[in-house]
């Protein structure tokens, strides 16, 4: 392939090394406290790379939040886009009870699993943990909640077609409202917003 000026889309790959070579230089890693933090507000230049206790890889790319493979460590998909992301401050922590967050290494009877729901899906020992990203100037804290299966990279990405089609009915709702308040031009736009249903 042949690059005309910048116009590709550089992707990142982390490298996690091997027993003679550590690993990249973008890799975070636990401090004693068994937290994770990246150590800057997200700019779109920032690269970094972790892996949570659950087994999943992610990172930071392009000021977005991506999931990477665990294996091959090749992006499998969005989590956070740059627009919600830029400016923000990203941390890992444990988010279970102490007593009841590990899994033990020797195998249990069902009935004694009880306490230990919140530890996984995977064999060994590892915790629960919540993705934080807080907002230095605004001092909001949001939680990154992972899919169903455990994953985190959004699998329903809404299509270029299916947005302009909303922005369409949006202005049409607008335009609709103005003429029922009566409203003229130079008032400022009514509030117009936008429902998907329930998802509870």
């Amino acid at each position: 392939l042949k690059a005309v000026g910048d116009k590709f889309f550089k992707v990142y790959q982390p490298c996690a090394g091997d027993e003679l070579h550590p690993p990249d230089k973008s890799y975070i890693p636990y401090d004693a406290m068994g937290m994770l933090n990246v150590d800057e507000e997200v700019t779109n230049d920032t690269v970094a790379w972790w892996r949570m206790a659950c087994g999943r890889t992610m990172g930071l790319l392009k000021g977005m939040l991506v999931e990477y493979d665990s294996n091959t460590l090749a992006p499998l998909g969005l989590i956070v886009g740059a627009d919600e992301l830029i400016g923000k401050r990203i941390t890992v922590l444990d988010s279970g009870l102490e007593d009841n967050c590990l899994l033990p290494d020797e195998e249990l009877e069902p009935e004694e699993m009880t306490g230990f729901e919140c530890g996984g899906t995977g064999a060994g020992r590892f915790r629960e943990q919540a993705v934080i990203m807080w907002d230095p100037k605004t001092k909001i804290t949001t939680v990154v909640q992972p899919n169903e299966d455990g994953s985190y990279w959004r699998k329903i990405v809404r299509n270029k077609m299916v947005r302009m089609k909303e922005v369409r009915r949006l202005q049409a709702a607008n335009q609709f409202a103005r003429q029922l308040q009566e409203m003229d031009d130079l008032e400022e736009d009514p509030i117009v917003l936008s429902s998907w249903g329930p998802y509870v």
